[in-house]
């Protein structure tokens, strides 16, 4: 028997991002505050722009989860649970924690609210999850090292109510459910403070120690070595095994992605996640327009993680520390004027006379020509090389029908080689 429809669960850095998830069809959005959270170089969310994305949310019927999960020190106490009371007066759907001493404050100060217990709490079997579920957590997300086969195994050994929530794309940690000292011990800033340098995806040498200074190649191609550097994770291909194993909820890894990463994934396995509950025929047929759809974003090589058994190091090496990059992102629709204008916040350059492309929520791309560019006051301009300008932009097309556009789509460009 199919189980019900699994969660789309997506990242937002910013309210711009929250309306890009939720336009391009997300279930749930995972954001942080300006503390607290484990992504302390994301732009996060101040206060106001957590209350308005989550009302903006659930306006849209979607959720909206705040990371609490930083391995706190005794430093920290106070201002987690001054965040707390905060979070309890904004009202999330819940509240994704890690640390026992935060779950514990989380319980006395905000009962109302829902506790996901965080992948940083290493949760890889099902004794950990009624462990949590015990203490009054409604959903645990599992580490990365997990196996379908293995959650599958924890499904059969918890209570039917407690959610499993499972990162199925987005990169991957070279450290035990992203608990690394890298970071700190070559920079002083801490990966379990939201701080992280990702040293992972440096290059690196070998010393031995009668030859001090002189700096071997673990050589692996004519570049160099990336001995600790992943590729990212992508399991479009394989949904019915997802639900299979009994998972609630399908995590987006990204919370520091533009609104083309988010509005390329999240309407990518939303389309796939739909169209498998409509027959997995529909399915199957479309699983080269995932595939293509999905390189549409910046990427590192795709592997399927730890999901079909460990991985060896062809799976899941990447021997750069470059991503795929196909399509350049140039911003959204914010407002739609008459005569096909439109305006936006200019995020990388585009030309008069370029085509360039707009993607549709229901998994549609529509391509145009810019006919015309100008700045906030008035100027007509060639191009538009500087990011962050606001810009009024005609688009036109070769028919004389009307351009059907709608305020928050996403502006793209393939990428020139």
């Amino acid at each position: 028997m199919r189980r019900k429809k699994p969660e789309l669960l997506v990242p937002a850095s910013s309210l711009e991002v929250l309306k890009t998830a939720v336009l391009y069809g997300a279930d749930a959005v995972y954001i942080g505050g300006e503390m607290f959270g484990l992504r302390a170089k994301a732009h996060n969310f101040d206060r106001t722009d957590m209350e308005t994305g989550i009302a903006f949310a659930h306006e849209n019927g979607v959720k909206v989860y705040v990371t609490v999960n930083i391995v706190a020190h005794n430093a920290d106490m106070k201002g987690v649970e001054t965040y707390l009371h905060e979070l309890k007066e904004i009202r999330p759907d819940a509240l994704i924690i890690s640390d026992p001493g935060i779950f514990t404050l989380a319980r006395q100060i905000a009962p109302e609210l829902d506790v996901h217990i965080s992948t940083q709490a290493n949760n890889c079997n099902y004794g950990t999850y009624r462990f949590w579920h015990s203490l009054g957590a409604t959903r645990v997300v599992s580490a990365r090292e997990l196996s379908l086969a293995e959650i599958r195994g924890i499904r059969e050994e918890i209570p039917p109510e407690l959610e499993i929530e499972t990162f199925v794309h987005g990169a991957m940690c070279i450290s035990y459910s992203g608990r690394c000292l890298l970071s700190n011990y070559f920079t002083g800033r801490d990966a379990n403070h939201g701080a992280c340098t990702h040293p992972c995806r440096w290059k690196f040498y070998v010393m031995e120690e009668q030859r001090p200074g002189e700096f071997l190649p673990v050589e692996e191609n004519d570049r160099g070595t990336y001995i600790f550097n992943s590729k990212d994770l992508c399991m479009i291909e394989y949904i019915p095994e997802l639900c299979a194993a009994g998972i609630d909820s399908f995590k987006i890894e990204g919370r520091m992605k533009t609104a083309l990463y988010v509005a390329t994934v999240a309407r990518t396995y939303r389309r796939a996640i739909d169209d498998y509950f409509t027959s997995e025929e529909c399915y199957r047929e479309n699983i080269a327009y995932y595939r293509e759809e999905i390189s549409k974003c910046t990427y590192r090589q795709y592997t399927t993680g730890f999901f079909f058994g460990k991985p060896t190091h062809e799976t899941q090496i990447y021997d750069s520390n470059t991503y795929v990059k196909e399509y350049i992102y140039l911003g959204r629709i914010e407002e739609i004027l008459e005569d096909n204008v439109v305006t936006l916040t200019q995020r990388n350059k585009f030309s008069l006379g370029e085509t360039i492309e707009i993607m549709v929520p229901d998994g549609s791309n529509k391509n145009y020509r810019v006919g015309a560019i100008w700045d906030e006051e008035g100027k007509e301009m060639e191009s538009a090389p500087h990011p962050k300008q606001k810009l009024k932009v005609r688009l036109e097309t070769d028919s004389d029908a009307p351009v059907s556009l709608q305020e928050g789509w996403i502006l793209r460009k393939k990428e020139e080689n």
